[in-house]
């Protein structure tokens, strides 16, 4: 009983961590803006790259492939990657 109760509240702690995570992550207009170092408005692939970001996750985030990504289309991808759990 103690070991299902222990591991109850384990998860239930690890839960809150995952969500308070969440909670503290910068809304994707802060990210745009700390990344876009040209001032357009928007995060080309060298920004990208520059900010630490994998090279090969740009494409699945500039949504309209314009080689542009927006706060829209980060929130979008951000929004599908809580879908995911991940």
């Amino acid at each position: 009983m103690r070991k299902t109760i222990f591991a109850a509240a384990a998860a239930t702690a690890l839960l809150a961590g995952a969500g308070a995570a969440y909670a503290q992550m910068p809304a994707p207009a802060d990210i745009i803006k700390n990344w876009d170092k040209n001032g357009d408005g928007s995060v080309d692939k060298a920004e990208w790259t520059a900010a630490g970001r994998p090279a090969e996750r740009f494409d699945a985030v500039d949504a309209d492939k314009n080689g542009k990504i927006t706060a829209a289309e980060l929130e979008a991808a951000m929004a599908a990657m809580r879908a995911r759990g991940g």
